[in-house]
């Protein structure tokens, strides 16, 4: 089944059973990873396809099984969805899903291993050091500079991350960040502009602009400020959003992802180049999300880009059926 930019099946009719919409789960992002489950089965059930919406946190293994679903169209954030669990419980089962597959979904929701995996293959990222228990603060902040940021290593939406600009500051916020995960990290702030591209198949679509107030791009900013500005165009000349575009396509297959996904940028003044921050391989569908945005852009509108990704997915059930029947 060949995907374009420019083509869309006019039905997904011909599916041989049911679509699964994987939602909600157990992490932090259980409320966000709700809203897009509903906007992606919204979109399928406006497409004609039938649609079964599963709460993982209630053992998505028992409803799958037997209900011979055509492909899962997976949209949980953070823990337990966008980190190759469900990714391999789903491979283990030989049914097909959209996005990445487990190892770079592993990769991707781990933001220290995919900071070292990216210094690595010398694509920019800004410079970082673990955080534990008895770090040297202050040397930690004299390494990074005086502002750093400070994240949990297996999170996202902004959960966790807070600002740091000296020692004790630091350690208030390594405080913060293990609330959500034991692994922390402190980052260089990065003074620029930020930037998100999303990506669908091998295809960078439109960068967005991200224009938020306090100039950091926390939680509320993503969700709930009706002051957080998202540009399109995104402010850049031709060359270097050209630039942009491929610097996320690097991070991309640096790690091995699939299917769709979006890159987080930013422009740093100081250095005078581009940073990357983090990938997400399983981004927001909500209202407020970047890559229904960035589509939009690019003439592609929300049901087209749902089933984009969805036609993406099915692709993997032909090898999927061949490694399975190989190994019977």
């Amino acid at each position: 089944m060949n995907l374009t930019l420019d083509g869309l099946p006019s039905s997904l009719a011909g599916l041989d059973g049911p679509v699964a919409v994987l939602m909600g789960g157990g992490s932090a992002e259980r409320e966000i990873s709700l809203q897009s489950g509903r906007k992606v089965s919204e979109a399928l059930r406006r497409l004609d396809v039938e649609v079964i919406e599963i709460d993982t946190a209630d053992n998505p293994a028992s409803r799958l099984q037997g209900a011979a679903v055509a492909c899962c169209f997976i949209a949980l954030h953070g823990r337990g969805g966008e980190d190759g669990t469900v990714q391999g419980l789903l491979e283990s089962m030989g049914i097909s899903y959209t996005g990445s597959g487990v190892l770079a979904s592993a990769l991707a929701c781990h933001k220290l291993m995919s900071k070292l995996l990216w210094h690595q293959q010398r694509v920019r990222t800004p410079e970082f050091v673990r955080l534990e228990r008895d770090s040297d603060w202050s040397a930690v902040s004299r390494k990074l500079g005086s502002r750093v940021v400070v994240k949990p290593a297996r999170e996202g939406s902004s959960f966790g991350i807070s600002l740091a600009e000296d020692g004790p500051s630091l350690q208030a916020a390594w405080q913060e960040a293990r609330r959500y995960d034991p692994l922390v990290f402190a980052e260089r702030w990065v003074d620029g502009r930020e930037f998100s591209v999303a990506v669908l198949g091998d295809h960078a679509l439109p960068a967005v602009g991200i224009e938020v107030p306090g100039n950091f791009y926390d939680y509320e900013a993503k969700y709930l400020s009706e002051e957080t500005r998202f540009l399109i165009p995104c402010g850049l000349d031709e060359m270097n959003e050209r630039y942009l575009g491929e610097l996320a396509l690097k991070a991309w297959n640096a790690l091995g992802c699939e299917g769709w996904g979006r890159v987080d940028l930013m422009e740093d003044q100081e250095q005078g180049n581009f940073q990357v921050l983090e990938l997400n391989t399983v981004p927001g569908m909500t209202d407020h999300s970047l890559v229904p945005l960035a589509a939009s852009a690019a003439g592609i509108h929300f049901d087209a880009l749902v089933a984009r990704i969805l036609l993406i997915g099915l692709e993997k059930k032909v090898g999927m059926q061949a490694f399975m029947e190989a190994g019977s």
